[in-house]
This record gives C-alpha cells, structure tokens and sequence, in this order.
C-alpha cells in the first residue's frame, strides 16, 4: 500500500537526542522563560547544590558537575519556571464556562498560578481570597464530614517528602487513610508484586550496576519521551557491547539510535550510537507468555546440559538458597504449550528461543519496564514474570543484575516511603502512634479508582489534591467529571491552572504553591527539600528562582495551614515544623529507622541510598525467601479472540509529560501540530479495507466487568505504524474515556490503559464519547474535526482556545 500524504503525519529519519532535541529545548525555554532564567536555570538542574528536575524519577550522577538535563526535562523546567502568569484579573475575564472549552494545552500554558482563588457560582468566576479564609473555609469543611472517611487526599508524584510526609501526618490525624495517589495509575503492580516476590515493592539496582552488566532488557517503555537521561546510561551500556535487548510493540526511536547531544563527536558529524541489539515486537498483552517462552528455553537448555553431563543453567545454588516455589513454576512452564507462547506473544519460537539462549548466556542481566507492564489486566502477573525470569538465574542481589521499574515522577516512589499509601503496614502505623501519640486508623483507604467511586456514589464529599489533575489522569473520563461535581469541597494546590480546576464542587479552593525551582524562605532561612529516585538514592533540592508571586506558599505551609485550621490538637507543632524543614527530616526519621541520620546524609553531594533488603538478597517476605510465582496460561484477555479485534494501549506523545501537554507534537514518530492520530499497523489497515489517513472510530468490545456498554472515541486518523500486528496505539489522556472504572488489574486495581479490545472502522461521524469528555484535546473541537482541520482555521481562532499556532 503507497501511503498518501496527510496533514501533520510523516517519517522521522534522525536519532533521538542530537540536533532535534537542542532545538526543541531551545523553542521550549524561548516560549516560557526570559534569557537570563535560561542560562541560570539550566546550569543547575540535577546539579549537587541545585534542584531535582520535576519530570522523571531516573537518578544522577549527582556527586559530578556534569549537564545533567534532557530534552522533557528542559520543557518541564520552562514549563514551571515560565514568566507567564495566571492572575485574579485573568480569572476576571474569564468564566469557567468559558475555560472549559480551551483545550489542556492552554489552560496550563497561560501561566502560573499567582494568588489563592475560590470558586464563585453566581458569577461563573474565581475569585481572590486570603490564605487565612482559604484555610477556614476548608477547616470547616472537613470538619463537617460525618465521617472523615468522606475526605480524599490525593498526591501527586512531584510532592517533596517532607510535604508527603505532613500530607499523611494530618490526613491520618483526621482520621482517614483514604490516599488515592499517581501510583495507583502507574506502578501500583510494582508495589503489589515486588513485596511478595522478593520482600520489596522497589528496584534493585543502582545507576552502577549498569556498569558491570551482561545484558539488560528494556521491557514496555520507551525512554527517548518518558525518561531521556535513561539514554545516556544505554548509550554507555551499548558501547562497551553490552547486549540491549527491547521487547516493545512499537517502534520507539530512542530504543533504536541515540545521538548525544553531549558528545561533540556524534553532534559535529550526524552520527548515533545504536542502543537496542535485539528489538522485538511483542503483540500488546502478549508480555507473560513471551517472558514464559524465555523460561521455557532457559528450563529446556538446563535440562539439556544436565543430561549431557553438564553443570545445568539455573543458578542451582542460588534457587535452594534463597527461594521457594521454582517446582510450581516449572511445572506450569511445562503445561504451557509452545503454540499458547506464539500465538499470544506473536513472536516465533525461533525467535523466543534465540533470546532466551542470550539471557541464559549473560552473566549478569538488569530487567527494566515501565507502564507497558504495570497497566495492564496482568499487571501484577507481568511484573512477578519478569521477577521469575531473574531468580532462574540469580539475577537479584549482586552487582551488575536486578529488577529495574522505571517510576514516573520524580518523587512519586519518596511519598510511598514516607506514607502516602492507602494500604498502611502495621510496623508503619505503630511508629506513627510512638511518635505522635494518637492512634492512626487501621483499616485500608482508597486507592484512585474507589476514591473515584465514592465520590461518584456519594459515599466521599471532599478532595484534597496535593497537585495533579486525578479526574483528566484517571480511566472513565464521564465518569471522573461527574464524580467531581458532586462533592462538596474540593481544594486543589497547584503552580499551574488545569481541567480538574474547572470541575467545581460546592466549594472549590485554588491555592498556588512554590514549584521545585523556586527559592523557599520560611522562618529559619532558606529550605531544602528531598526526593527519593527510582534506584532509592534520596537527596536535597533547593530552588534559586525568585517566587512567581509573593503570595505563594510551600506545599508543607499550605499541608500546615489546612491542618491547623481542621484538627485540634495542640501537641503537633505545624509552624515550628514548617520554620525548619530539617524538623520535619528529625520526623520521618523517627517514624522510619531507614532514614538514620537524614539530615547529616542529605549533606552529601550524591545524597544517600536507602537500605533495600532485596538487593542484599535479604528476603523480607513471610517465608524468609524470594518466590518463585507461578501463573497459568498465557493470560490474555478473552474478547481479543474475536477475528477483528485490537488491543489498543495509549502512550504519551513526546510534547508531553503525564497529562502536562507542551505542544502538538511527536517528533520521534513523525507527528506534528496534532495528537487526534490512531497508531496502526498497516496490514491491520488493509484487512479492514482502510488506508493510511481515513478517519476511524474506536469502539471498545463489552466485557463481564465493563459497566456502561461499548464505548467509542471518534475522528481519529489512522496512521501507517511499524506497531505488532494486532496493537494500536492512541494518545494518553484522549484515549481513557474508553476504559472503564472496572477494567483494571484485580490485584492492584491499575487501569488497564493499555489492554483495551477494541473495533476500528471508518468513521461514522456521529459518535459521542459522553458528556464534556473532548474526544482528542479536551478542549473545543468538535468530534468529526481533525487536526488537519483545525490547524487550517483562522489564527485568532488558534490563539484564543489554545491551540498552538
């Protein structure tokens, strides 16, 4: 099939990184910041006396002095540090009615957020308010509550400790452990099956261990978008001949080549360093029974070398040292066919076999995944594969080898270790209560979707959101907008305006904060804060940036001043904590032994790792051993044996960080000023008469936990793809009106963002998606307009509902 033009849709030849990415950090801070914030900016981005970047979690080489940003994280330092600003005179000019039909990328690219805000229903208009009302208004709310169990307390991953820390002390004070936050969205299976696996819910591995690897296999993730510094790491790995083996249904360009734009040598001449050595195409939820084949091989090449008199390939001593259960698994390999393996994989057993001898022939292997393992129906039963895959071999607790989940934001794992989790553990809550001298509650809370549930069924009447934009991020977009409207109270702190802002509660408080690279003066002085990375390395973070307004406050004073105006109890002393942070590190340390001496080792330029039991093969399970856990089957989701199905997974476009859009574009795969595209394989367009360009609607195939029917998403184009067969790929959050509340993974309750069967056909142009739920930018454009259409309307048109010019 010759491929038509299409408007915004082309091929993208260079690597990733090299010249693109400087240009592209060059327009971003052009667009946001002034000259001189630039060069002060940048230079201390990850540096050792500087600020954590506010994207990825993915760690530094913090104890050097070396360029330490990326592309995204070029866009998301602008995106925050940006010299445009969201006043209460904006705000007087525009209703909420209004705001809502501008698109996300407007909303937030107005600018930051300056004075606190309340919601006024007569007029349609936020409103200023001072800080002391703000917090009396929402103390008398909680207050209100017949039972504190009626409070959401939402966190976003970009929280510090210590406001994650003060967050769960006040929420749990009040007397709730309802703490819906981003993991529940992305790595929750991580949390759920690391621990009972191998005794811990985090990697690990260490940025060293990269070092001294065999091989690493990049498992459903795609570092050139959603953690570019990752690429440096590969680029290293790649060319001392490590092998990279990616298993990826797509074909991501930062998993193929990489030019660093470090390296002189690669920028003055055009070349890249490849990266992946093996790239394979794995069918969207084909991850379990492909993984299984690689065990299937391993098993057979041991039982092999056993027979010819030979030392066998599992790691013998290790398995009967440190594990439990590798007979259960076996035995379940055994009883997977070879023809289950291929025919949910779509791999051939060549193919598998041949991948898995190279893993049994590396000596030491770091397993990395990301999201394209955790958001699936098998979440937690793909995480717990890979694990299996590791122990057969002794890959966990020795240099060189382990288990890689890549997080998202760059504290998202931090605020887990100091409490944010609905799922408290005993040990947890009985520091709490030596510490503080109350008695926490005991019983779970809500994670994301049953706080969503709640609010939606009555049973929840007020949010706090400690950042993020839970109802746009969540799966069910109709149902998350109805849920927010109905509560009474809903308090939003926030450096940027967002859609979840416009979804007015009875009483809706706006209540702009510090952002990671602003100065923070309290009492005492200046202020540190500290983030967690993905590898458990914890250390401080201080802004230099003057404030973008004086009325701005710290996320710890804000989590103070809410909590001073709610509970009564004289003995927690908020502003004495919030004078000096280091107070509050004396706090967590209290509360959590790991955290020994954390403000003397938060001194160090590197900062300092926390204990992680696993990776000293120390086994903090309930039998004192890492498992060996065994699932049956294959483990795809039954509606996709249907002759016409696909399963549809969304990703994030490279102008994008989680709901955060920067632009309309996706330059790595060929895409520019629009994301209303569908990503297809173009044998899967000609088996339903379609071409590359025709504009297509998705339907989702009912299942027995979906609620509410069939779902369609409508006016899509459908773009020629190198994706597996059977896959498609659409855009994150556009594409989550299509998952229902129920369909997640059961054990985790993870939506299953990318496990969605689904029809594609031509468009009928008629389609709904359900009510203020935006079929492809939540902004104003209507269902059967595309991009194309939009991009040729008047400028003024663009300039006013936000769509970039």
């Amino acid at each position: 099939m010759s491929k038509r033009e299409v408007p915004g849709v082309g091929p993208y030849g260079g690597p990733a990184g090299g010249w693109g990415a400087l240009q592209a950090v060059a327009r971003a801070l052009k667009q946001q910041m002034g000259v001189a914030r630039e060069a002060t900016m940048l230079l201390k981005v990850n540096q050792p006396a500087g600020f954590d970047c506010p994207g990825c979690a993915w760690p530094d080489p913090r104890s050097t002095s070396s360029f330490e940003f990326c592309e995204n994280g070029a866009k998301a330092v602008s995106w925050e540090a940006t010299t445009k600003r969201t006043t209460p005179e904006f705000f007087g000019h525009h209703t909420v009615s209004e705001l809502w039909t501008w698109s996300d990328f407007a909303l937030e690219d107005e600018g930051r957020l300056t004075h606190p805000m309340r919601y006024d229903a007569a007029s349609d208009r936020y409103l200023p308010i001072s800080w002391d009302e703000a917090f009396e208004r929402i103390g008398q709310a909680l207050r209100a509550l017949p039972d504190p169990n009626m409070a959401e307390f939402y966190t976003s991953g970009r929280a510090s400790n210590e406001a994650a820390f003060l967050y769960q002390l006040f929420a749990r004070r009040f007397g709730t452990n309802n703490f819906p936050d981003c993991s529940n969205m992305c790595h929750e299976p991580t949390s759920v099956g690391l621990p009972e696996s191998i005794g811990v819910g985090k990697g690990t591995v260490t940025l060293a261990d990269f070092d001294h690897c065999d091989a690493i296999f990049c498992i459903g993730h795609n570092p050139g978008t959603n953690h570019p510094r990752m690429l440096a790491t590969l680029r290293a790995a790649a060319r001392r001949g490590a092998k990279i083996v990616v298993l990826n249904p797509l074909r991501e360009r930062g998993l193929e080549r990489f030019a660093s734009p470090q390296d002189p040598v690669e920028m003055v001449t055009g070349r890249s360093t490849a990266i992946a050595t093996d790239y394979i195409q794995v069918k969207i939820g084909g991850d379990v029974a492909f993984l299984k084949g690689m065990m299937k091989t391993v098993v057979a090449l041991d039982r092999e070398s056993m027979a010819q008199g030979g030392q066998g390939v599992l790691d013998r001593a290790f398995i009967d040292d440190h594990t439990s259960g590798i007979d259960e698994l076996i035995a379940d390999i055994d009883a997977t066919s070879w023809e289950q393996i291929v025919g949910a994989s779509g791999i051939e057993r060549g193919e598998i076999e041949h991948i898995g001898k190279l893993y049994a022939d590396a000596k030491a292997v770091i397993a990395c995944y990301g999201m394209g393992i955790t958001q699936h129906h098998s979440g937690t039963a793909n995480v717990q594969q890979i694990v299996n895959l590791l122990l057969l071999r002794g890959n966990i607790g020795r240099d060189g080898a382990g288990i890689c989940p890549l997080r998202g934001h760059s504290n998202v794992q931090g605020d887990r270790t100091v409490g944010i989790t609905e799922i408290p553990h005993q040990e947890m809550l009985d520091s709490m209560e030596r510490v503080f001298g109350f008695t926490p509650p005991r019983e779970h809370g809500h994670g994301a979707i049953s706080a969503i549930e709640a609010m939606r069924d009555g049973r929840a009447k007020a949010l706090i959101a400690l950042g993020g934009n839970l109802p746009v991020a969540m799966s069910d977009t109709p149902a998350c907008y109805e849920a927010m409207r109905k509560l009474d109270l809903a308090v939003h702190i926030a450096t940027k305006l967002n859609r979840s802002h416009l979804l007015v509660a009875k009483e809706t408080i706006l209540l702009p904060c510090l952002g990671r690279t602003e100065l923070d003066v309290q009492q005492t002085g200046p202020q540190s804060i500290t983030v967690e990375d993905s590898m458990s390395m914890v250390h401080a973070s201080r802004g230099s940036l003057p404030p973008a307004s004086e009325h701005l406050r710290s996320e710890p004073a804000i989590v103070a001043g809410m909590a001073k105006a709610t509970l009564d109890d004289p003995s927690l002393d908020w502003d004495g904590w919030v004078a000096d942070y280091n107070r509050i590190r004396d706090l967590i340390e209290k509360v959590f032994p790991q955290f020994d001496h954390f403000n003397e080792r938060i001194q160090d330029p590197g900062g300092f790792r926390l204990f992680n039991a696993a990776a000293a093969r120390r086994w903090d399970t309930p039998g004192g051993r890492a498992r060996f856990i065994a699932h049956k089957g294959v483990m795809m989701d039954p509606r996709v044996d249907r002759s016409d199905a696909l399963i549809l997974a969304t990703i994030r476009s490279h102008d994008q960080y989680n709901t955060t859009i920067y632009g309309f574009n996706d330059r790595y795969r060929g895409i520019t000023g629009r994301r209303d595209v569908v990503f297809v394989n173009e044998r899967d367009l000609e088996a339903r008469g379609l071409q590359h360009g025709d504009i297509v609607d998705l339907e989702t195939i009912e299942s027995t936990v979906s609620v509410g029917g069939s779902r369609r998403l409508c006016g899509l184009t459908a773009v020629a793809f190198d994706i597996a067969p059977g896959s498609i790929a659409a855009y994150y959050p556009e594409a989550n009106c299509l998952v229902s509340l129920t369909d997640n993974d059961a054990r985790s309750g993870t939506p299953a963002y990318k496990s969605i069967p689904v029809l594609l056909s031509l468009s009928q142009g008629d389609c709904q998606v359900g009510a203020d739920a935006h079929a492809w930018q939540h902004g104003d454009v209507p269902n059967d307009k595309t991009g194309a259409a939009v991009a040729a309307e008047e400028p003024e048109h663009r300039r006013v509902r936000g769509t970039p010019n």
